[in-house]
């Protein structure tokens, strides 16, 4: 991309006008309506976006060892998330456009209900293709924390595919990713 995801810009506003959000800022604002705290995992990036988080509430962790890979922040905001006392997780990335707050309510509603019948999280799809935010339970959020530290969270998931409920949802952006300037411009042309 040359910049950082996280900071491009978000919503696409009239023709000229300048943007007053990122896809940081609005994942932050939209997953805040929604639970009790928000935590960003960064890396090389922290000075860059610390910013943003803080002036949008959330909370800031770095990943020393960011070369390590997604997995690894993954793990260290899980690890964050039980040592606050949560045993829930929203878990989504922050280099993409972010869901519908529509989504995000019955993915929430789509979990409750997973959970009842055992199931240990939900993950919306669209179009065929998994997608984020992911609803992860206690048992879900220990699965990533035990798994061998050179694993993924597709391996995880699919070690584990029995016990996630996949959400039908009618929002590309669950599913988007930019990952070069001409994406990002397809993106915004599109959403306006």
């Amino acid at each position: 991309m040359g910049r950082d995801k996280a900071l491009l810009p978000w919503p696409p506003g009239p023709s000229g006008s300048i943007p007053g959000g990122t896809f940081l800022s609005e994942t932050i604002r939209l997953l805040g309506q929604l639970n009790d705290m928000v935590i960003v995992v960064a890396g090389k990036n922290l000075e860059n976006i610390a910013p943003v988080v803080y002036a949008h509430g959330g909370v800031i962790l770095e990943n020393p060892a960011p070369e390590r890979g997604q997995f690894s922040s993954l793990r260290i905001g899980l690890h964050e998330v039980l040592n606050r006392g949560r045993d829930t997780a929203m878990i989504t990335l922050v280099d993409r456009p972010p869901a519908a707050q529509s989504t995000l309510e019955r993915l929430r509603c789509a979990f409750e209900m997973a959970v009842a019948k055992g199931k240990w999280a939900a993950v919306p799809e669209y179009g065929g293709q998994h997608g984020h935010p992911y609803l992860a339970g206690r048992e879900m959020i220990e699965a990533f924390l035990r798994a061998p530290e050179d694993s993924t969270a597709r391996d995880v998931e699919h070690r584990n595919v029995q016990r996630i409920e996949y959400v039908p949802v009618a929002d590309p952006f669950v599913s988007t990713n930019v990952d070069t300037p001409e994406q990002y411009a397809e993106l915004v042309s599109a959403y306006k």
